[in-house]
């Protein structure tokens, strides 16, 4: 696992599209795994200047979304602040200023009328399309990854869940408070990729910001591997990790020096 400190979110953003750039370079129809929420809104944002200023190009490249609310979906004849999907999300901070295809892009139907025959359905899709190469991942401020709340299966699969307070909490302030929508009216299920799902990714590549995040951030890299925190199975994993953090993030860290000592050993000897 590589653990790389950034000293602020700028630079962590940067660093975390550059990753995404090279992986997308090397395997030009690639398959990624993208993640929503405000920690990968920068790296987005430096994946689209790469596009329009460096000519990165997306045009194979296939995706698979973490996850989708259930109850809603993504209308674009609604004004922005009003649709609060994922797939508004993912096509407003990206896909609408890349070259990717549509039918290229994968999110969960937050409308189906068989959410479990979708769930069925993403999971045999990311098989058929031959796994993810790499998977983009947030970290939640409980310690969940998508929407897998503690005490959800570490071998959990695609499926339909229930938010916990503090997600719904988290998401209201990031999102439905600055809409004017009211905390009634936001979806308390969503779908899901599963921990076993995500971990069944080649590579792995998960972004935290953030004071408020570096107890957790503490528990999921150093602490035991627990359903409690569902992003501590990432130390399972046995493909490629890389942990960017900024700072702020890395602050409750134990092992932060080595962390650095080794990045810097690593750069020098160009490992």
């Amino acid at each position: 696992m590589d653990i790389i400190i950034k000293e602020d979110y700028a630079q962590l953003s940067r660093y975390a599209a550059e990753i995404i750039a090279s992986q997308i370079k090397s395997k030009p129809d690639c398959v990624l795994g993208l993640a929503t929420g405000s920690t990968p809104i920068g790296t987005y944002q430096e994946l689209v200047r790469m596009h329009k200023e460096d000519g990165l190009d997306f045009s194979q490249v296939r995706t698979f979304n973490l996850d989708e609310y259930l109850g809603v979906r993504l209308d674009l004849d609604k004004p922005y602040h009003m649709d609060q999907s994922y797939a508004r999300f993912m096509y407003e901070e990206l896909f609408k200023h890349i070259n990717i295809k549509p039918e290229n892009i994968h999110i969960p139907d937050g409308q189906a009328k068989d959410p479990k025959g979708v769930c069925q359905w993403y999971e045999d899709a990311i098989r058929n399309a031959g796994g993810i190469d790499l998977q983009l991942l947030g970290l939640g401020g409980d310690g969940h990854w998508g929407f897998n709340e503690p005490g959800t299966s570490l071998g959990s699969r695609t499926s339909v869940v229930a938010l916990t307070k503090q997600t719904l909490d988290d998401n209201y302030e990031a999102f439905y408070k600055k809409a004017n929508i009211a905390r009634a009216q936001m979806p308390h299920f969503a779908i899901t990729m599963g921990i076993g799902t995500i971990l069944d990714a080649k590579n792995i590549l998960m972004i935290v910001n953030g004071s408020r995040k570096a107890a957790v951030v503490a528990k999921c890299l150093e602490g035991p591997v627990t359903s409690q925190i569902t992003a501590s199975a990432i130390q399972l994993h046995s493909g490629g990790i890389t942990v960017v953090l900024d700072e702020a993030a890395a602050s409750a860290l134990a092992n932060s020096d080595h962390y650095r000592h080794v990045e810097s050993m690593k750069r020098q000897y160009g490992l």
